[in-house]
């Protein structure tokens, strides 16, 4: 029998920790003894449990003990038939979840506004993208979710498909209609795949769209750092039922630390107890404090702040109303810069901010004073700096024209050419604004010179641009 109530790692470094063993192992800082200013940095409890993997304390790599108790007790939490702690973040996950479904020359079905960890992953498989071109909201400026009728006619198209690949929801809360995509999949032979790096909420909240282990899917990876209250950079793995877990285990170690850090494992064990017990609690509480805010923002006037009142049935099948997600047009600001305005004037830090929209990030640690903070700075900031309402901006990047495959162009012979002169030419690596961390060009992609445009509009409006060799993003590398 499994006990939700307890936390089998966090239980045993408490153990540990008691008896006051002399080490002669690492981490050479020796229980921070080793390293004053570390020790002061992060405290002596932290570092006195910052230890190495050994016989009374598992094996990350092969678990028999405390460990594999700890990710059964989690399977059990989120309806999964295996779940395995992961320290390479949701990164790590998602590209577990390929390496164990796809191979070279396999396809994969999936839109195009995923996770740059999608990408590299099918560039070191081999994997070939089908692209279902999610349809975009001109009004708010951002991607929705993937039709079924879309996906249907790719599976159709693709029968040697191996998987579908889902985001659930989209950083801005959207969610596909999860359940019909997996039934479709899974008629036609091929498993789904579903990134909830923004989803750890669903498996314990109330009124929420449906997760990815509910309605079927096969493989989910979790990032319980970012509603779940772990610390930063721990995740979960999620299996259903129709995989070998020993074998998905060994693609896990094909990339994951031989030197897993405890206090990353240990924070998942205690935040999946946390969840399991209080979860419905506290996402309730999560799902007012948004709604409160959405309620007050819609009144200071010219913020666009949407929810469940988009749903549509189809492209956006549901919402995450546990979002506060906010369009700026009508403010003639940018999202990123209310999002640099809200840090350099107020000392507050959102989430991230595009060219139309910003992400205020409400969790299971916030309090009804930081909620009013920000309202009241974004209050002062329509006051202070409104301008005429902006323009839309093209979003054609959505729409890639596909040349080669992603290991096809990123191991190519290439060289570098300035950004502004690389239309008609084959991209050789992404290129990103993080967050959220979506490539506006993947390896393999013809850039046109609306991305081109588009690139610029982001770079004036301060996006940082990441991925590509050349730090700055001026030049880019390209196929030839």
């Amino acid at each position: 029998m499994l006990d939700q109530q307890r936390a089998p790692v966090w239980e045993a470094l408490e153990e540990m920790r008691r008896e006051k063993l002399v080490p002669f192992d690492v981490p050479g800082h020796k229980r921070g003894r080793g390293n004053k200013d570390l020790m002061d940095f992060l405290g002596e409890r932290c570092l006195s449990v910052d230890v190495n993997s050994t016989k009374y304390l598992d094996s990350l790599c092969h678990p028999t003990g405390i460990i594999a108790e700890g990710e059964a007790l989690a399977a059990e939490a989120f309806g999964a038939t295996a779940a395995y702690f992961m320290v390479g973040g949701t990164t790590a996950s998602i590209q577990a979840m390929i390496f164990s479904t796809i191979r070279e020359g396999d396809k994969l079905i999936l839109p195009r506004n995923v996770h740059q960890s999608v990408i590299n992953a099918l560039v070191i498989s081999g994997g070939i993208p089908v692209y279902v071109n999610p349809q975009v909201s001109e009004r708010l400026g951002i991607a929705l979710g993937m039709s079924v009728a879309e996906v249907r006619a790719a599976i159709e198209e693709n029968p040697d498909a191996r998987a579908v690949f889902v985001n659930n929801p989209t950083y801005y809360g959207i969610c596909s209609n999860l359940r019909e995509i997996v039934a479709c999949a899974h008629a036609h032979g091929m498993k789904v795949l579903c990134d909830e790096a923004h989803g750890a909420h669903f498996y314990f909240g109330e009124g929420l769209p449906v997760s990815g282990m509910k309605a079927g899917a096969d493989m989910a990876a979790v990032s319980m750092h970012k509603s779940g209250g772990s610390l930063t950079q721990s995740s979960f793995l999620l299996c259903g039922p129709g995989l070998d877990p020993d074998y998905v285990r060994q693609i896990i170690g094909l990339t994951m630390t031989t030197s897993g850090s405890y206090l990353l494992i240990s924070s998942l064990d205690i935040s999946r107890r946390g969840l399991a017990l209080n979860g419905r609690e506290v996402f309730e509480k999560v799902k007012q404090y948004a709604s409160y805010a959405r309620d007050e923002i819609r009144q200071i006037g010219d913020y666009l702040v949407y929810s469940d009142e988009l749903i549509n049935g189809d492209t956006i099948f549901d919402f995450d109303t546990t979002k506060l997600s906010v369009n700026t047009r009508d403010l003639g600001l940018a999202g990123i810069e209310v999002h640099d305005i809200l840090h350099d004037e107020y000392d507050i830090q959102i989430e991230f901010g595009d060219l139309s929209n910003f992400l205020a990030y409400i969790s299971i640690g916030d309090k009804t004073k930081n909620i009013e903070r920000l309202i009241g700075a974004l209050y002062e900031i329509r006051r202070r700096y409104k301008r005429a309402a902006g323009q839309g901006f093209s979003y054609e990047y959505m729409a890639p024209r596909l040349v080669l495959t992603p290991k096809e162009a990123f191991w190519a012979k290439k060289h570098p050419v300035p950004l502004k002169e690389a239309a008609g030419l084959v991209s050789a690596e992404a290129l990103m604004t993080y967050p959220p961390g979506i490539p506006l060009l993947a390896p393999g992609e013809r850039i046109t010179q609306e991305i081109v445009d588009f690139i610029h509009s982001s770079r004036e409006k301060g996006c940082v641009l990441t991925g590509t060799r050349d730090i700055t993003a001026q030049t880019i590398q390209v196929v030839g």
